[in-house]
């Protein structure tokens, strides 16, 4: 944008509040990094930054994919919309959504200035349309590169050790995460899902028995914590995922806050029994934490009991979405697949058990005892 008078950019995340956090701080990062910061400003309402250029002011906006009104409309004031950044690509599950998003920045530009669309991501999964379209076909206006932390000149040596410890730890993440390989996606736990949007009223309107089935699950410096927020009727054999938590690095006080911002603070939530001191912190604040039950094969159990419904995911949960289509049965070293998931892509997965614990039935079969002689 400093290199070209008039361009202006369009950041664009599936889910237009993760944008703070992630493409916006990047940002502001790289401005201090460069030591540009006396020609650039940040604000945070409306959410975007300005360069205040020898030609005038270029802005940086930021949407959400959840909001598609406010991208299609968008207007600059002053020169053209030239780049796009979609963030977290691998989140926009709808290549009509891409298409909406391409559409949305076409138009002829003035000399000395170009159109250009830039999709960054892992990739988890090789069977997302992007493979397909940008990557197992050639196009002489599609540059399709695989960078990873190996060239990655921004890294100190924690960020390094980090992905050393991931090829020893987690080899499957640390293929995709770490070297930018294709994730090859076999036998997921879950298969019956689907993404729409929806609205709280709607749904209670359309299944009168609908019940409430909030969980979290721990984490905070390498995994996230995650919230559960869903719910289920029992009747239509339907689950839907309204919304959710999932950040990293937050302590309990923090996630306390995140709860009550939502407006989850009245809901009864079934937490991870593991983490007792946590339970007992966040009952202290006045949330209603129950721990989970667990107990031998409740895993097991519970993602059989889950797998008899449909799973509706509203289209602000990208994380759920995310992992619910990586959420895969692990295999032994042979290649046959284990009666276990694979410990990854499961934080939301976990917290979905635990928030639908009280309504799972145990159908494991019981052995009967007698008592007295013959």
């Amino acid at each position: 944008m400093m290199a070209y008078p008039g361009a202006n950019t369009l950041v664009v995340r599936k889910v237009f509040r993760t944008l703070k956090d992630s493409c916006y701080t990047d940002l502001k990062w790289a401005v201090h990094r460069l030591k540009v910061d006396a020609w650039w400003s940040f604000k945070e309402s409306p959410l975007e930054a300005t360069f205040h250029g020898p030609d005038g002011e270029q802005k940086i906006y930021f949407r959400g994919l959840d909001d598609p009104l406010k991208i299609t409309s968008i207007a600059v004031e002053k020169g053209v919309l030239c780049f796009l950044w979609i963030e977290e690509a691998y989140e926009i599950m709808s290549e009509t959504d891409f298409d909406m998003l391409d559409e949305s920045i076409r138009g002829e530009a003035p000399e000395g200035l170009f159109k250009q669309i830039t999709l960054t991501f892992n990739p988890w999964n090789e069977h997302h349309w992007i493979k397909a379209r940008f990557f197992d076909v050639q196009n002489d206006n599609v540059l399709a590169m695989t960078t990873n932390y190996l060239c990655n000149e921004w890294l100190d040596e924690a960020d390094r050790q980090l992905f050393e410890d991931m090829k020893i730890r987690n080899p499957r993440r640390y293929n995709v995460a770490g070297l930018g390989e294709w994730g090859i996606v076999d036998g997921l736990v879950y298969e019956n899902f689907r993404e729409e949007n929806f609205t709280l009223e709607e749904i209670q309107r359309q299944y009168p028995d609908l019940q409430a089935g909030f969980g979290l699950d721990y984490g905070y410096t390498n995994d996230p914590s995650a919230l559960f927020c869903g719910y289920i009727s029992l009747s239509a054999k339907k689950i839907f995922v309204y919304d959710e938590m999932y950040k990293k690095g937050l302590s309990n006080k923090k996630i306390f806050d995140e709860i009550v911002q939502m407006g989850y603070a009245k809901e009864r939530i079934t937490a991870d029994s593991a983490e007792p001191k946590s339970n007992d912190e966040l009952k202290s604040y006045g949330l209603r934490i129950v721990p989970a039950k667990k107990g031998p094969d409740s895993i097991n159990n519970g993602i059989q009991w889950i797998q008899e419904f449909e799973i509706i995911i509203h289209r602000r949960c990208a994380n759920f979405m995310t992992e619910i289509s990586n959420y895969t049965w692990a295999k032994d070293k042979f290649g046959k697949k284990l009666n276990v998931p694979i410990d990854e892509f499961n934080h939301l997965m976990d917290a979905m058990r635990y928030g639908l614990e009280r309504y799972i039935v145990d159908k494991r079969p019981k052995l009967k005892t007698f008592k007295g002689g013959i």
